[in-house]
């Protein structure tokens, strides 16, 4: 399994960093039998770009063959690309070091992505009306956008 970090300076012992598109840093982390095998820091290519830089990350993180993406939060389009290429996306704080939120995650313990102050996948936490019907119950304010990450369908 490949999973891909968002982090400032990389490797296991940096901190999950909470921004997605804007990070620095990528870890890539490969694990097998629920060991970590590999390790790995990369520049994140969207970081600078003045515009686009949550889809040029994601579309990165696709490219490298990511099962699953950790980070502390999702903006609505980077989630978007995500969902749709079958990535899992899951939030870590950033409190939490990059082989913890790993750890976490293989033990079932890290929680489902949250998303950006736009309401990413219709309503935050999947409180949305079901699929592109978002309310917004989330951190949307009342905009929820998207494909509603749940809500109705029972994911939750």
């Amino acid at each position: 399994m490949r999973i891909i970090v968002s982090t400032v300076n990389g490797g296991l012992d940096d901190r999950v960093n909470p921004a997605f598109g804007r990070t620095p840093t990528f870890t890539i982390v490969d694990v097998e039998n629920g060991e970590i095998v590999n390790v790995q820091v990369v520049p994140n290519p969207g970081y600078s770009q003045p515009r686009g830089a949550g889809v040029t990350a994601a579309q990165f993180c696709i490219d490298q063959g990511a099962d699953v993406v950790i980070s502390g939060q999702f903006g609505p389009n980077s989630s978007q690309v995500l969902q749709a290429a079958g990535i899992r996306m899951h939030s870590a704080p950033p409190t939490m070091t990059v082989r913890e939120a790993v750890e976490a995650l293989l033990r079932g313990e890290l929680g489902p992505a949250v998303f950006g102050p736009e309401g990413g996948m219709g309503g935050g936490r999947g409180r949305g009306m079901g699929r592109g019907m978002g309310r917004g119950m989330g951190r949307g304010m009342g905009r929820g956008r998207g494909m509603g990450m749940g809500g109705g369908r029972g994911e939750w």
